[in-house]
């Protein structure tokens, strides 16, 4: 199995972890006077197993540089990485899916492709083409179609930090994939949870909530690591996606997650879900992949 097809695989996977998480978060935050402690309490358990992760995990040989970044850039790559993906965004969207309800929460963010094309085109080189554009329009179209009432949802606070911490996603995706040519996937990934987490406890501290976060109770606790244990899934197969497929097929695929999203909200919250919605956005993933997979074809055979 070539590399770029178990980077799809693996956004696959991420896709499916998302979904759940989204519904799960939905559910958690709820048991949280605070969505800033509840956010911090769960990135410190992905960021502690992350770290423990990139510590001990041992590869079979390391893997050559594409490109030999300085130490001064390393530094501020894994410090960009923790302030625009493992910090202020997850703030943004705790504090937003607090105001908001999971579905919509799931529409928001997976648009996440759409900024991720107008950055990944001029910024990364990667090529889109109309094929590409036709998925693209599958699953946003699918996505709307699986938010209840779409038409009817005012666009509040709740929603406006959904989509600046989407948005401050988008550019984590395109200093994640330029760092990726020189650093394994497991060390950014360490360094967003670990770094980020380290970040979060310090606006607790200015913020005077420390108190809150120590005050957290047993049933807290347990979503605390249920919701950690998804992210630190998350992040690890994320990352290590994007090391081996193109930043735009990733993301796109990524999707999916709002397919798995509605069901658990149909089977367990009561909350339609959508044939047609679901059907589009199988179709869009699915032709996403095949582009992805008919490119690396087309490679080897102009070798």
């Amino acid at each position: 199995m070539n590399r770029r097809t178990v980077g799809i695989l693996l956004a696959l996977s991420t896709a499916c972890i998302s979904g759940v998480a989204i519904w799960v978060n939905g559910h958690a935050v709820t048991h949280f006077t605070d969505a800033t402690v509840y956010t911090t309490a769960k990135d410190a358990v992905a960021g502690l197993l992350l770290c423990l992760l990139a510590v001990t995990w041992r590869s079979r040989g390391p893997a050559p540089a594409a490109v030999q970044l300085s130490p001064r850039a390393r530094i501020a790559g894994l410090a960009a990485v923790a302030v625009i993906g493992g910090s202020v965004p997850f703030v943004l969207f705790f504090e937003g899916l607090a105001r908001a309800e999971a579905t919509q929460a799931s529409f928001i963010q997976k648009t996440l492709v759409i900024w991720v094309v107008l950055l990944a085109v001029p910024l990364l080189r990667e090529k889109v083409r109309w094929p590409h554009l036709l998925a693209i329009v599958l699953l946003i179209a699918g996505q709307a179609w699986l938010v209840p009432a779409v038409g009817r949802v005012a666009f509040g606070t709740g929603e406006a930090m959904i989509l600046g911490a989407t948005l401050l996603w988008s550019v984590e995706v395109i200093v994640v994939k330029k760092l990726l040519a020189g650093m394994p996937s497991r060390t950014l990934a360490a360094a967003r949870m670990g770094l980020g987490t380290a970040l979060l406890f310090g606006w607790l501290a200015v913020a005077g909530k420390l108190g809150t976060f120590a005050a957290l109770g047993m049933t807290q606790w347990r979503w605390v690591v249920l919701t950690g244990l998804i992210l630190t899934a998350y992040v690890g197969t994320w990352y290590a996606a994007l090391a081996r497929a193109q930043a735009v097929d990733v993301t796109a695929v990524l999707v999916f997650g709002a397919v798995v999203t509605a069901a658990l909200s149909g089977a367990f919250d009561g909350v339609s879900v959508n044939p047609v919605g679901t059907v589009l956005i199988v179709i869009g993933t699915l032709l996403i992949g095949a582009l992805a997979l008919r490119r690396k074809t087309e490679e080897a055979g102009a070798t």
